[in-house]
């Protein structure tokens, strides 16, 4: 096998390994479960935390698309348009076994794969659908009031409602819907019917 065959089959099987046994397991069990030695592991990753890091590229970073941040603020669409096309992309890359189970892992470890991704999630989504919500409702900008972090939870709320589906499938192994377009969609309607109504409210006491 080439060294880049092998780097990436030991990628590979290093995913589908943390995803079953969290960063606590040994890459020793994981040279075991390839059929290699574990120093051959070594020869392509100087450490476990450097093919950890490698993981996050591959699973995480690859799969994140530089289209979403500009979606979010095209204004050329509704606010729910938008949010309901990403979250319908969104669900089509993180609605995976090793995607979630890796992430919960991460977040229970010293790792911090979680904390870096989900402040991707924050720059690139959640603050600026805060701005775009306050545009769309007339509301003074950012630049007048600044976000307050009752709005930036608030979106965290439709973020995590439609997370949950995924750790209930694949953390908890509990029936989701199969389709879930219906779902999303509905979750953003919902968000939105409510936040609609509460924004003005908050952007007036963050003034």
């Amino acid at each position: 096998m080439r060294a880049a065959e092998r780097e990436r089959f030991i990628v590979d099987e290093a995913v589908k390994f943390f995803a079953e046994h969290g960063f606590g397991g040994q890459t020793r069990e994981l040279a075991k479960r390839m059929g290699i030695t574990h120093s051959a592991i070594y020869r392509h990753f100087p450490s476990k935390e450097a093919l950890i890091e490698r993981v996050y590229e591959e699973i995480y970073l690859s799969r994140w698309s530089p289209s979403w941040a500009g979606l979010i603020q095209d204004r050329t669409l509704s606010l729910q348009a938008r949010l309901s096309r990403f979250y319908l992309e969104y669900v089509e890359q993180v609605f995976e076994y090793n995607w979630v189970r890796i992430f919960v892992f991460s977040g229970m470890k010293s790792f911090d794969i979680t904390k870096r991704y989900l402040q991707i999630v924050r720059d690139q989504i959640i603050e600026p659908a805060c701005r775009e919500l306050r545009h769309e409702l007339k509301l003074p900008s950012s630049d007048q009031v600044p976000l307050s972090e009752r709005e930036v939870e608030m979106f965290w709320g439709l973020h995590g409602r439609i997370f949950y589906m995924a750790i209930r499938r694949f953390v908890y192994d509990t029936p989701t819907p199969e389709r879930l377009d219906d779902i999303v969609n509905d979750a953003v309607r919902v968000f939105l019917d409510g936040s609609k109504q509460l924004m003005p409210e908050l952007v007036q006491s963050a003034s």
